[in-house]
């Protein structure tokens, strides 16, 4: 039984996150994210069911529009997969009790972050305001101790003032201020991996860097710019769902 819920979660997660595409996509245009059929950015056809497996529709179209033939990014079918471990993964570490719900939510609209600060290099306020409360409801349903409630606040106050600082000392040319209430909710929902999850967090950022840079010219490389957000989501759940702590390698 218990595998069974596993593969539910990783298919709940896939759906929801071309749901988060949607609301990515659609926020902000003037286009409603919650009617309207999805449809072909190319040629506006309406997709049907079978354009909308996840995962699945964008493999057997080697990603590209059945009608058109426009291709269609891989960002879709990788944020499907992604948030499905991510579901597989938060079952597996939660259980199924009550605090699995608001963390699961908060996966959601961290998704919609993700694709939202790809598209636009920017991270909307409603977004991050409504991760911040899901982060928070997580750790209430989740820590029985109130200590250990003050220290994640203490911490994620600790990480959110160090972006801040990154941000208005650079004056802004470092990161953008949109990362550091992403990097507060994620320390909230991470709690005790969260310092671990800033260290993996730039770790790839740092690497991916390097191969973006490596891959312009060095005549073209001004005004290259990589979005902070999915290296911060993606370092935090790892250091969360390891619980791998690098620190004591450096004597910490």
């Amino acid at each position: 039984m218990s595998d069974l819920f596993s593969v539910a979660f990783f298919i709940l997660g896939a759906i929801l996150a071309s749901f988060a595409g949607v609301i990515a996509e659609r926020s902000f245009t003037g286009q409603p994210w919650h009617t309207g059929r999805s449809r072909c950015n190319a040629c506006a056809r309406a997709l049907t069911g079978l354009d909308l497996v996840p995962i699945l529709s964008w493999m057997v179209t080697l990603g590209r529009c059945r009608t058109c033939r426009a291709r269609i990014p891989a960002t879709y079918a990788l944020a499907e997969l992604l948030l499905g471990l991510a579901f597989f993964f938060a079952y597996q570490h939660i259980g199924l009790v009550p605090a699995l719900l608001p963390f699961l939510l908060a996966l959601v609209v961290l998704a919609a972050i993700v694709l939202y600060d790809l598209r636009h290099m920017i991270v909307p306020v409603p977004f991050s305001a409504w991760f911040i409360v899901l982060a928070a409801l997580y750790l209430l349903a989740s820590f029985s101790s109130l200590s250990l409630i003050y220290l994640t606040l203490a911490v994620a106050a600790g990480i959110a003032l160090f972006f801040y600082l990154l941000y208005a000392l650079s004056g802004g040319r470092a990161m953008g201020l949109g990362d550091t209430p992403v990097a507060f909710g994620l320390s909230l929902l991470t709690g005790t991996a969260a310092l671990a999850g800033l260290a993996f967090s730039f770790w790839i950022g740092a690497v991916v860097g390097i191969i973006v840079l490596w891959r312009h010219p060095k005549g073209h490389r001004m005004g290259v710019e990589v979005p902070l957000v999915p290296f911060l989501a993606v370092g935090f759940l790892l250091a969360y769902f390891t619980q791998w702590n690098p620190f004591p390698l450096f004597g910490f």
